[in-house]
């Protein structure tokens, strides 16, 4: 299975150190899209650890999913600085341009939209990270820009 070659791999990369947990799981999910439950087993089992504790960890941190994701995640801040700033108009935005709720991937795979707390450009809010790519300032016809720009025109 290419996955569990690619785990594996990952695990070796970090010479099987299970204080490396953190740094193994945002790698399996940004190479794979996702973490599997076949990849935590295979982690937990080469780390000596419980299961539950690599789920636990898997689960706590924004930046790993445990489901798959689509091809561009939009990660849209959700703190007070961002709302005061017009947050709201951009949620709402977000949701219809993609047709999709907070939390949900677009039927063709291609977009993710999550919320994330502060992204720590509170300046420049509202605030979203698509894919690694912070975008400050937005208004509807931004996002509508961005959203264009980064699936290329589709």
């Amino acid at each position: 299975m290419p996955e569990s070659v690619n785990v594996e791999h990952i695990i070796e990369k970090y010479g099987g150190d299970r204080e490396a947990l953190v740094e193994i799981l945002r790698d399996v999910s940004q190479a794979n899209g996702y973490v599997t439950p076949e990849a935590m087993a295979t982690i937990a089992q080469r780390l000596g650890l419980p299961q539950s504790r690599v789920y636990s960890v898997a689960s706590f941190y924004s930046l790993i999913s445990l489901k798959p994701q689509g091809k561009h995640v939009i990660r849209f801040c959700q703190d007070a600085p961002c709302h005061v700033a017009g947050g709201r108009e951009i949620w709402e935005t977000l949701e219809r341009e993609l047709g999709i709720p907070f939390g949900a991937t677009t039927p063709d795979g291609m977009w993710t939209l999550l919320t994330t707390s502060c992204i720590g450009a509170c300046s420049v809010g509202p605030v979203m990270m698509v894919d690694h790519e912070i975008y400050g300032n937005l208004t509807p016809d931004r996002v509508r820009e961005i959203l264009s720009q980064v699936g290329g025109g589709a």
